[in-house]
């Protein structure tokens, strides 16, 4: 899926008269992808002049340009802040990931715990991208009464 087919997509969305949050299409994910550690060599934001000369992890280029050309939305959501974002939207375009975006300023030091009105699914990068498999877990939830 193009930007701009993104774009129109997440573009307004009235429900009797007023904007409401935008939902994906059955079957399309948005995924927010790491950069250091996870696409390429892990470079600190004190040394960005290494951001240039990064390696690539090639399976997930080859991984995230296929999800890219299944209709998934890609987005970079980096702990890379603001003023590199020039360098590392070069670097992708030189290595040829195909993405919609790039979120810049990710809290540093990890462990996160995310909050949200929608789904998420978080999936830990171990040394190698693939395809996302199933596999049960256990996660935390609000005691809502719904799960009882």
């Amino acid at each position: 899926m193009k930007k701009e087919d993104v774009d129109k997509l997440l573009s307004d969305k009235m429900e009797d008269g007023e904007h409401i949050s935008p939902i994906l299409p059955k079957g399309v994910k948005n995924y927010l992808i790491d950069i250091d550690g996870t696409i390429c060599d892990d470079i600190p934001n004190e040394e960005p002049e290494r951001m240039v000369t990064a390696n690539v992890y090639p399976d997930a280029l080859i991984t995230l340009n296929r999800w890219y050309e299944q209709g998934h939305i890609i987005c970079f959501f980096t702990s890379r802040i603001e003023e590199h974002r020039e360098v590392t939207e070069k670097w992708l375009n030189k290595h040829g990931f195909k993405f919609h975006g790039m979120v810049m300023g990710k809290p540093r030091g990890g462990n996160y715990h995310w909050v949200d009105n929608h789904l998420v699914k978080a999936t830990r990068y171990n040394g190698k991208f693939t395809d996302l498999v199933d596999k049960e877990v256990t996660i935390q939830v609000f005691d809502d009464g719904q799960y009882d």
